[in-house]
This record gives C-alpha cells, structure tokens and sequence, in this order.
C-alpha cells in the first residue's frame, strides 16, 4: 500500500523539478542573509516545522530541515495534528511507502509495530490521506535525505505526555529523527499574532510546557508541548531559527498566519 501525496499541487508544488528550484531559492537567501552561519553545522535531534503552503512557510520549514539532514538519521518520524479526520489518539502511517513528487520514501513497518505494540496506535488511513500537516514536510525529507525512511504519526484527541512518551522511546535511538509539526497563531492582525505567538516563542526558549498557557495559539501544540516535555526531561538545547507570518507573503497585515521553526540538539 502507498501513503498517497494527498495535497501535492496545493500545499506544495506537483512536480519535483519545481519544489527542487523552491528549495534552490530558499537556501540562496538564507546563505545571503543568515548572520550567524555556525547554526547551519548544527546536529538536531528533532525540530519544529510549519506546515502552511510553501509560499507561506515554506522558507521557515526548510530552514529546520536542511539543518536536520546533519543528523543523518536512518528514520524520520513526523508527528503532526489531524486537522479534517477526527482521531481518538494516535494513527500511525501502516503503509509501505510515502509518495511525494520527486520519489517514493520507504515507511519503517516494522518499527512502527513496536510502537503500535507498546502505545496502542490507531491506523486511520482516512486522515492520512488528507493530512498536510505531516504530508507538507515529506519533499523536505525526500530532499535532504532521501535513504531515509519515514513514520508518519497523526494525532487527534489525546494527551500531550501520550506524545511525549512516544517522542522519548523514539529518541532512544540515535538513528531517529523527529519533526515536530505546527503553525501557530491564525487570523489576527500582526501585531496581535505576534503577541500571542511570542508566547509559544518564549514557552519552546525556556522548555517550560506551562507557559504555554498564557496565550499561545497553535494548531499543533499538542505536539510542541510534547517535544518541548522531552526536550526539558532530556535536556536538549533548543534553538528558535526563523519566525514571520503570512504577511511577509501577501503584505495583508489585518489577518495573518505566524510560523516558525527550532531545533533541539
């Protein structure tokens, strides 16, 4: 069975050559105007991912991802919300392949049982189907590490430590990787996302998971409270690398999505 590209044509573009000069571009201007360039040798763990059109978020999200291809890991697990198909839990991706544009990327089946065996995952082959949240980061992958194979995890209702545990028992192995997948505030001014997604900032900078009670919006944060318990028990050190909103794209500041990406070592 394969994870069909479900969004490719929307979210991100059909064909490989055009995500590959997306890419090209993304990385032109960051080597242009990245100031502290050390950041770039970095060797990441897991990161933190938008996962809006790549128009939108598509700088921020490669950004993190060019970063983890450093790590080199056998297996990348992608973990993001369910935003169309409604999940008690979590659903793993029982597939044998992952379709995007510019190949297919295998699925580690076998791990994914060990997880099912010990986490009770679901499989909802519904809303992996449709889910971009997790769909959007794969091109990324396929870019920056094609060997790779891939575990897809989507949640629904469940409890940020049920994550977090899954997170922890995969970074017990230093060939995983993890990419944490969010947006964050949608619909507001500016000035207000900024202030309410400032919030989710300083809540990931200080890996403090109840900070994120005063305020901050994100479609994600499920996930991001989960890799941020994670990051605080194994004391991995976060570093935020890009935020902006829809704004930069559309220049319309009266009603803005905010991104952003870190990375934990």
């Amino acid at each position: 069975m394969k994870r069909v590209a479900g969004v490719r044509g929307g979210f991100y573009p059909s064909s490989c050559s055009e995500i590959e000069g997306m890419i090209e571009r993304f990385n032109s201007v960051l080597d242009k105007h990245l100031k502290d360039k050390s950041v770039l040798k970095d060797v990441p763990r897991a990161i933190i991912s938008p996962h809006a059109g790549y128009i939108y978020s598509g700088f921020t999200a490669n950004f993190a991802h060019r970063i983890l291809s450093n790590a080199k890991a056998k297996r990348v697990f992608v973990i993001g919300p369910s935003h169309h198909v409604f999940i008690d839990g979590i659903s793993g991706s029982f597939f044998d392949e992952y379709e995007t544009p510019c190949g297919n990327m295998a699925i580690d089946k076998e791990y994914l049982e060990i997880l099912k065996d010990k986490f009770s995952l679901k499989f909802a082959p519904k809303a992996h189907s449709v889910e971009h949240s997790t769909e959007t980061q794969m091109p990324f992958i396929k870019h920056y590490n094609p060997n790779a194979k891939v575990v897809e995890l989507i949640y629904g209702r469940v409890d940020y430590h049920e994550v977090a545990l899954i997170i922890d028992e995969v970074l017990k192995d230093k060939d995983n990787a993890v990419v944490i997948s969010t947006d964050l505030s949608h619909f507001y001014t500016k000035q207000k996302a900024k202030v309410l997604d400032t919030i989710c900032l300083e809540a990931i900078q200080k890996r403090d998971v109840k900070l994120f009670d005063r305020g901050c919006e994100a479609c994600g944060i499920i996930g991001v409270k989960a890799m941020v318990e994670v990051a605080r028990i194994r004391d991995l050190k976060v570093k935020l690398l890009d935020y902006r909103t829809s704004s930069d794209t559309t220049g319309d500041e009266s009603n803005v999505v905010g991104y952003m990406s870190a990375l934990f070592e």
